[in-house]
C-alpha cells in the first residue's frame, strides 16, 4: 500500500470510528484515544490528519457535498432549479442516519458550517451577487434546518415539489 492509500484508510479508518462512536455517546465524551483504539490506528496518525475532532465530522460532511456535487453535475437533465433541489433533498435522505445524527448530537452546525462554505457567498463575489447567493443559500439551509429538525418525515421529492409550489422553479 502506497502513502496515498495508506492515508486514505487511515482516514477512513478514523472517520468510521467517530461515527460509529457518536451513535453511542456524546461527542465531548468522546477522546482522541477512544477515536483511535477504535479505528486501530495511532495518535500520530491521528494529528497527521486531524487538528481535533470536529475536523473529522467537518471533513467527512464536505466529502458528501463534494461526492453529491459530482453525482448532480454528471446525472442531471436539465439546468432547473427543482431538479437541483430534489437531489440534494435526495442526497440528504439517502444520508440521514448521519444528518439526524449530527442533529442528535446537536453537531448539525458543522453540516450549516460545510455548506455555507462550499455553496454560500464567497469573497471576490462582488457584493449584489454575494448577497443573492446568501440570501438564497440561507434560505436553503433554513428548510434543510427544518426539514432535518422535524425528523426528515417527507420525502426529498416531497420538498422539491415543496421549494417548486412556492416559487423555487
Amino acid at each position: 500500500m502506497g502513502n496515498t492509500e495508506r492515508n486514505t484508510f487511515v482516514k477512513t479508518a478514523i472517520i468510521n470510528a467517530t461515527i460509529s462512536l457518536l451513535k453511542e455517546k456524546s461527542f465531548d465524551s468522546i477522546s482522541i484515544s477512544d477515536i483511535t483504539g477504535a479505528a486501530k490506528v495511532s495518535r500520530n496518525s491521528f494529528y497527521r490528519n486531524y487538528a481535533d475532532k470536529e475536523a473529522i465530522l467537518k471533513e467527512h460532511i464536505s466529502n458528501l457535498l463534494e461526492q453529491w456535487d459530482y453525482d448532480y453535475n454528471h446525472t442531471r437533465k436539465t439546468d432547473k432549479d427543482s431538479e437541483m433541489y430534489g437531489s440534494f433533498f435526495a442526497h440528504l435522505k439517502d444520508n440521514s442516519d448521519f444528518y439526524l445524527l449530527l442533529r442528535e448530537r446537536n453537531l448539525f452546525h458543522l453540516f450549516r458550517e460545510a455548506y455555507l462554505e462550499k455553496y454560500g457567498p464567497k469573497p471576490e463575489q462582488d457584493n449584489l451577487a454575494a448577497y443573492v447567493v446568501a440570501f438564497i443559500q440561507n434560505g436553503m439551509l433554513g428548510w434543510i434546518d427544518e426539514w432535518v429538525n422535524r425528523g426528515m418525515q417527507e420525502a426529498a421529492e416531497s420538498m422539491a415539489q415543496l421549494l417548486s409550489s412556492n416559487g423555487i422553479k
